[in-house]
């Protein structure tokens, strides 16, 4: 037994070292592709100083209301997305253990039963000339291992660590989402809130113009036209009511999902109490590869290709295999565990492929193919997270000069309904101008709702699309 041990040593050590040595021959190490991120991805004239990155910046931080942070924290517990997220990284964990444990023999024990009787017409039948019956007990151990002499097990090992990693960017892109979804939501509830008191202070207004025209109307200063029309402003005011309601409910049942509850209404506060801390620091194009999630699983699967092509392409190469089998065996389950009993083999084998109809070429073809892919998949998240910082900078910049020049617009537009007015009254212009002068207003009213909504969510989107929201 110890000479069967020594060999075993023997070819166990001489396989080690050949592997280490032709694995480090063949197998190649990843590298990230040059030239994946351009200095000049971000168009703008906002280029960046230094490192700081609002992307490093807590969701907490950019988000101070204490009634929305609850409602984030609410959805990062309960979302049935982020818990779905969790199961695929519990099971890529598993199959990474199991890539890990590839390294390491198999080893099968059990015992066995065989009852054999020979044919009497065979020749050794016929030589026996008579039918005899054997039973056989035997209690077998198998030992199998192979050497990793050109760096697959490694490549597959490092395949399945690339798709782990993969898994915790997708759980972590997830979180981004969340938070900006929940925060986007948020500000559009307070928007419609805003809006819709804007309607109804609308509503009261044109109400009251209802009754003046019913009274110039009486006194031949306008005719039965121009109080249809105004009673015609006041039923589109409360069909904007309704709308707006309906947008609200519909907008608070989303939110109640994202929060993984029931559809109830949203405890909020107002539009006009918000206040985003944001200081728009780019940072320099090259975080996103540490800060945006997508980019990072992109280039997590662009690792899991490369590896797998090493794997593919060490198919090519010599196998080489060491498997042994050893315990007790007797037809006699008296004697079965006496010395005489022990048995023991050990075989050794390397093997190279020659035939084998194409497939090892083929799936290194394939693999070559995969890899190939995953780059340009790469490269174009890459691109997209440009374009979503580009994007995200380019409205957040200008909302401010949009709503100074809307507010203007809306002072000329109420201006403009008060001389209407007054002129009516006087005789002097149609009543058409005043209605045209009221529609207006409440237009450029509501323009200026949505755009300070899309000054908050551009600045959402721009800290989502420089990396934020999942730290």
């Amino acid at each position: 037994m110890k000479s069967l041990l020594n060999i075993i040593k023997g070819i166990t050590f001489s396989a080690v070292i050949l592997g280490a040595i032709s694995s480090c021959a063949v197998r190649k190490e990843y590298e990230r592709p040059k030239s994946v991120v351009d200095e000049k991805l971000f168009r703008t004239d906002m280029l960046p100083k230094d490192s700081a990155n609002i992307a490093n910046v807590s969701w907490k931080e950019i988000f101070t209301d204490p009634i929305l942070q609850g409602h984030i924290s609410k959805a990062l517990d309960n979302n049935l997305d982020i818990r779905i997220a969790l199961q695929s990284i519990s099971s890529a964990e598993a199959y990474l253990k199991q890539s890990k444990a590839a390294y390491q023999p198999t080893l099968s024990v059990g015992p066995n039963y065989t009852f054999q009787t020979q044919s009497l017409n065979t020749q050794f039948g016929q030589i026996i000339g008579e039918r005899r019956y054997v039973n056989q007990f035997d209690i077998t151990a198998s030992l199998g291992w192979e050497a990793d002499l050109w760096g697959k097990l490694k490549s597959q090992e490092k395949a399945q660590l690339a798709t782990y990693l993969g898994t915790v960017a997708a759980h972590k892109a997830v979180k981004s989402d969340l938070v900006a979804s929940i925060a986007s939501a948020y500000y559009q509830l307070l928007t419609l809130d805003s809006q819709k008191r804007i309607i109804q202070e609308t509503i009261g207004v044109r109400e009251k113009n209802l009754e003046t025209t019913k009274a110039l109307k009486e006194a031949g200063t306008v005719t039965e036209v121009a109080v249809q029309q105004s009673e015609a402003l006041v039923y589109n005011a409360k069909s904007l009511l309704i709308d707006i309601d309906t947008q609200i409910q519909l907008l608070e049942n989303t939110i109640s999902l994202l929060m993984g509850e029931p559809s109830h209404t949203i405890e909020r506060t107002t539009l006009e109490s918000q206040k985003l801390p944001l200081n728009v620091d780019l940072g320099y194009p090259a975080q996103l590869l540490a800060n945006r999630p997508d980019v990072m699983r992109a280039e997590y699967n662009l690792m899991n290709a490369f590896e797998l092509t090493n794997a593919a392409k060490a198919q090519f190469y010599p196998t080489l295999k060491i498997t042994g089998s050893g315990g007790v065996q007797s037809v006699d389950i008296d004697h079965l565990f006496s010395v005489n009993s022990l048995f023991a083999s050990v075989v050794g084998g390397l093997a190279q492929p020659i035939l084998n109809r194409r497939q090892i070429k083929t799936n290194y073809e394939v693999s070559l193919a995969n890899q190939e892919t995953a780059y340009l998949n790469f490269r174009k998240t890459v691109l997209t997270a440009g374009k979503e910082v580009s994007d995200a900078i380019r409205v957040f910049s200008v909302q401010d000069s949009f709503i100074e020049l809307k507010r203007k617009e809306l002072e000329s537009y109420k201006k403009s309904v008060n001389y209407s007015q007054e002129l009516v009254n006087y005789g002097m212009a149609n009543y058409l101008e005043v209605l045209n002068a009221s529609v207006n207003s409440l237009n450029a009213e509501l323009n200026i709702s949505n755009a300070e909504y899309n000054k908050m969510k551009a600045a959402v989107e721009l800290y989502q699309a420089l990396g934020g929201g999942w730290k």
